[in-house]
């Protein structure tokens, strides 16, 4: 009788590799983070349904109106409150999420990240942007909510739930902010980047109310449909990854840092 001998470690009895155990963690760490990031998308959703709803029936009118009041100066509602250069500064501010900035900021960025041979995060890019365009108009024009009734310097051309600038700069802002992540492994310097990109979406949301041209609900709902767009679209994106390192262990990955 032949005896057995001992396999290597992380070798079956039919010589095939298995995962070493850090690596199956790893997995387990990435499953986590997938499914926190589905139910963070869920979130997202339901509260702009609750949203929509609200502001189909009405409920939100007293609210939306006693805010967007008490940023207008008293006995002027064509003004908004402060000295003119906040004014101004609004109107600087509000410009960072309009198609124009954005639509340059995203060109830029998909053509650096072609230029670098990431194709599958300039897709991801394309997909993320274009989609959340075509999402929030979809939205805009089937709630077809009119806007805030208040004399305002900025032009405005389509209706006003949810708000595209909120939408657009929500996506684009945090979308940008996770590819900066993932060139980067101090964990500061990732905490840094996002801080960044969740500061500037809100800025943009609340120009649009001080300005005047949405209510709180719309900005409110512009931040929920994008924020459910960009973590949805980077959830398919890492799951994709994933699925590609677990069936094709060793070969170069479109999304990780060094495609």
């Amino acid at each position: 009788m032949t005896p057995t001998r001992p396999h290597p470690a992380g070798v079956r009895t039919d010589g095939v590799a298995l995962p070493s155990p850090s690596r199956l963690a790893r997995l387990g760490r990435r499953d986590f983070g997938l499914i926190g990031a589905l139910f963070l998308a869920l979130a997202f959703v339901i509260a702009f349904g609750w949203l929509a709803e609200e502001v189909i029936e009405g409920d939100t009118a007293q609210f939306d109106l006693a805010v967007i009041t008490a940023l207008r100066t008293p006995g002027d509602l064509a003004d908004p409150l402060g000295p003119p250069w906040v004014e101004e500064m609004g109107r600087d501010v509000t410009a960072l999420g309009s198609f124009s900035f954005l639509g340059f900021l995203f060109a830029a960025t998909a053509g650096y990240l072609l230029l670098i041979r990431k194709r599958g995060l300039a897709l991801l890019m394309t997909a993320a942007v274009l989609g959340g365009t075509v999402v929030s108009t979809l939205l805009k024009y089937g709630i077809d909510r009119p806007r805030p009734d208040f004399p305002h310097t900025a032009r405005v051309f389509t209706p006003g739930f949810p708000s595209g600038h909120a939408t657009l700069a929500t996506i684009t802002f945090l979308t940008l902010g996770v590819l900066l992540t993932r060139v980067n492994a101090d964990r500061r310097v990732k905490a840094y980047f996002m801080t960044l990109a969740v500061f500037l979406t809100i800025m943009v949301g609340l120009s649009r109310m001080y300005l005047g041209v949405h209510y709180p609900s719309d900005v409110l709902a512009g931040w929920c449909v994008g924020g459910a767009w960009a973590v949805l679209c980077w959830t398919v994106a890492l799951w994709l990854q994933r699925r590609g390192e677990v069936e094709q262990p060793g070969t170069t990955q479109c999304l990780g840092p060094e495609a």
